[in-house]
């Protein structure tokens, strides 16, 4: 019996008992990767919707301490901040202030309770 190889007989704790075994643990694993990814992303348009939030107050409330109407406001505070957007404009004796919410998502998950806001407040110019 030359060049003749003897193979051990495998039982359960061979290579063969653990066929599959990367396919379950896959299976087990694949869902809390996706559920980090959709966190990670969420967290990202959070932020994004946050900087658009805070820069539309912003544009908002510099256009009506130069004398703005609300109607021009609003306008610019949604030109900047996109579609889906809420624009509140106080006005006080010296002051105005505007907020501005802002979904954090859009499309068909706009109506999420998902949302960002940002405020400014500016003196209003003689």
């Amino acid at each position: 019996m030359t060049g003749a190889r003897t193979r051990a007989p495998r039982g359960r704790d061979g290579a063969e008992g653990e066929r599959g075994a990367v396919t379950a643990e896959l299976a087990v694993a694949l869902p809390a990767v996706v559920l980090v990814l959709v966190v990670v992303l969420t967290l990202a348009a959070a932020a994004g919707a946050q900087m658009r939030s805070a820069d539309a107050a912003r544009v908002a409330a510099r256009a009506a301490a130069i004398g703005e109407d609300d109607a021009a406001v609003r306008a610019t505070a949604l030109r900047v901040a996109g579609d889906g957007a809420t624009v509140d404009v106080s006005r006080g004796d010296p002051w105005v202030e505007v907020r501005v919410t802002t979904p954090v998502v859009g499309g068909w998950l706009s109506g999420s309770p998902l949302r960002a806001s940002g405020e400014a407040v500016a003196w209003v110019e003689p």
